[in-house]
């Protein structure tokens, strides 16, 4: 089997005895840092304040609080070494390790103290007033850590030979033991791979990686140069970046900083290698994007691990950007089909939660539509034809519609029933619905001779005031309502096949611009008698 296909190396594990080292060492080290990083955080804000109110007097004293705060953090970093693949400090005895750490930290807690009591007592002459409360802070924080140093470092409280779990302190070291335990060889844990992207100058750091992601398992991409991986990801699909800094054309955050503004690269993760380490250039990368910063030389047990997760996350972002796909396909597919039914206007305002839709219009023009002699002539041809014809018509007439800015209402059996100025207002109304029902007698025509079966049409129109809304919950419509309705209805059923009959008030809006002829008097059922029209064309 080739190095190549060959699985990831078991990782080294301590010996119980050093896991047991370690668990004390991580246990006295929270304890220790706590205090230590508050005193160092006061310090830190002291002297911002005190640059901020130029109490220069008292700059001096609070440098070299903020100095012995850095030297203790240092002193328990050096003394309380914690690494998982070296033995710890096997040439040291825990005993040794208590006695300096006892000696050490009193040095730099001492100094913090008493520069903190003499600032105190000046506190009123220098100024210094508002810095008070936290100074005072400060203080209680370093009497504390001196007070409770030497039970802090008790390395027996423990048990170095066995753990004692009578105490909250023992017990958090007995359980942080047992999670240092390795794995049984059987319970291999299954290893994310994926397509990486390496870019570095350096031959020699690329191709140690190069050989060690391959025999991980993971397809490798080299980059030589930041252009060049910038013309690699231009055509190439990747999971994962390990992005060098120091590079001479593109350095690595010029080339972040251009991947995390495209569109199509920012989503892949970016871990930043590089054996700088100044907290600032870190702080940098992150806040522009990148996942992790890795430090040179490479900890391969740390880079293992760091590859791992930023492939599952993105994993898991990738299948969250298909559901939301997939999410919004549907929700797309469902508006279309609204939009089939409803308009748009009324999809809008349903989508916001609108729950009644009722509008009251002044002026609508509404035309009704029947085919004449259906009945007849459905008894005649077969279903499927007489669907398939009687389909084709009225698409024909709803692509009328939509060119004209028609809102279709519904079709009832071979009726159909359209309508302008709802659910917009509109000033043309009138006109548009006259062109609508010219233009629906020319595509009769056009239909009538390439169908075998020939079809005639009445159409009736007339304007006024109507009432709109959804009506139900389940297969609901856009309607209206209105005397306006009823009469346009009954002057299609008084027209003649292939006529348009309009009332009067039609007709009047109409007169400038279109040719009608007088129908003369007509009886409306429920009315009485009406003046009448033929819409023949435009003038």
């Amino acid at each position: 089997m080739s190095d190549a296909t060959k699985g990831p190396k078991p990782r080294k594990t301590s010996a119980p005895a050093e896991r047991l080292k370690l668990a004390l060492f991580a246990n006295v080290r929270q304890e220790l840092l706590a205090p230590a990083s508050a005193i160092k955080g006061y310090a830190d804000l002291l002297l911002e304040e005190a640059r901020k109110q130029t109490l220069a007097e008292m700059l001096p004293d609070l440098e070299r609080i903020a100095s012995s705060a850095s030297s203790l953090l240092e002193q328990i970093d050096q003394v309380l070494v914690i690494d998982t693949d070296v033995a710890v400090r096997t040439a040291e005895s825990l005993a040794d390790v208590q006695s300096r750490l006892r000696h050490d930290l009193r040095n730099p807690i001492n100094a913090i103290k008493g520069y903190a009591e003499l600032l105190l007592e000046e506190l009123e002459d220098l100024g210094g007033e508002p810095l008070r409360v936290d100074l005072q802070v400060l203080l209680g924080e370093a009497k504390r850590l001196l007070l409770q140093l030497d039970l802090i470092v008790d390395f027996s409280r423990g048990g170095h030979e066995k753990i004692e779990t009578d105490s909250k302190s023992s017990a958090m070291v007995a359980e942080f033991v047992v999670a240092m335990q390795p794995l049984p060889s059987d319970e291999g844990r299954r290893q994310e791979t994926g397509r990486i992207l390496v870019v570095d100058d350096n031959d020699s750091n690329r191709g140690l990686l190069v050989r060690r992601l391959g025999r991980d398992g993971h397809q490798v991409i080299e980059a030589i140069s930041g252009r060049n991986a910038l013309d690699l990801l231009g055509s190439q699909e990747v999971d994962l970046i390990l992005l060098d800094l120091l590079m001479p054309d593109l350095n690595g955050f010029q080339v972040l900083a251009k991947i995390k503004a495209d569109e199509r690269l920012r989503g892949i993760p970016v871990v930043i290698i590089s054996g700088l380490t100044d907290m600032d250039g870190i702080v940098r990368c992150i806040e522009a994007g990148a996942e992790d910063y890795l430090p040179k030389p490479i900890n391969p047990v740390l880079l293992n691990a760091r590859i791992g997760a930023c492939l599952e996350r993105k994993r898991w972002r990738d299948r969250e950007r298909q559901y939301l796909s997939q999410i919004q396909r549907e929700k797309d597919k469902s508006e279309a089909l609204l939009l089939n039914i409803l308009p748009a206007q009324i999809v809008t305002r349903l989508n916001s939660g609108e729950e009644l839709i009722a509008d009251g219009f002044e002026n609508v023009t509404v035309l009704f539509a029947d085919l004449v002699g259906f009945t007849e002539v459905s008894s005649r041809i077969t279903p499927a034809r007489l669907v398939e014809d009687l389909n084709r018509l009225m698409s024909e007439f709803d692509m009328l519609a939509q060119q004209l800015a028609v809102e279709k209402i519904k079709t009832i059996g071979d009726a159909y029933m359209a309508a302008t100025g709802v659910p917009e207002r509109r000033l043309d109304h009138v006109e548009a619905m006259a062109d609508f029902a010219l233009g629906m007698l020319q595509v009769l025509e056009i239909h009538n001779e390439v169908m075998a079966t020939t079809w005639k049409i009445r159409i009736g129109v007339h304007c006024g005031p109507v009432v709109a809304g959804v009506i139900g919950k389940h297969k609901f419509i856009y309607d209206i309502w209105g005397d306006t309705v009823n009469q346009a209805s009954r002057l299609e059923a008084m027209s003649e096949p292939n006529w348009i009959h309009v009332s009067a008030p039609v007709a009047e809006a109409l007169r400038s611009r279109y040719r009608l002829e007088s129908r003369g008097t007509v009886h409306l059922r429920g009315r009485s008698d009406v003046q009448s029209y033929f819409l023949v064309g435009r003038q």
